[in-house]
């Protein structure tokens, strides 16, 4: 019984994940720059560089270099 509930928990957690269709006029919304991830590369490139050079470590990225700022 214990086992049949645990998979019926499985099951509907697994079933409230689906999403509906995107509809074409929203497509244009979500390509927009604003809408992706990361808006701005260049900016998460200083950020990114300036965190691993005030941190005097590096990694998670694959960023190298040390904390000196002359990477």
């Amino acid at each position: 019984m214990r086992q049949l509930l645990l998979l019926l928990a499985l099951l509907s957690g697994l079933l409230t994940g689906c999403a509906v269709d995107v509809k074409p006029w929203q497509r244009g919304l979500l390509a927009e720059q604003k809408m992706q991830l990361v808006a701005d590369p260049m900016e998460q490139f200083f950020d990114e560089h300036i965190f691993f050079s005030k941190e005097a470590a590096s990694g998670g990225k694959g960023v190298g270099g040390g904390g000196c700022g002359c990477n």
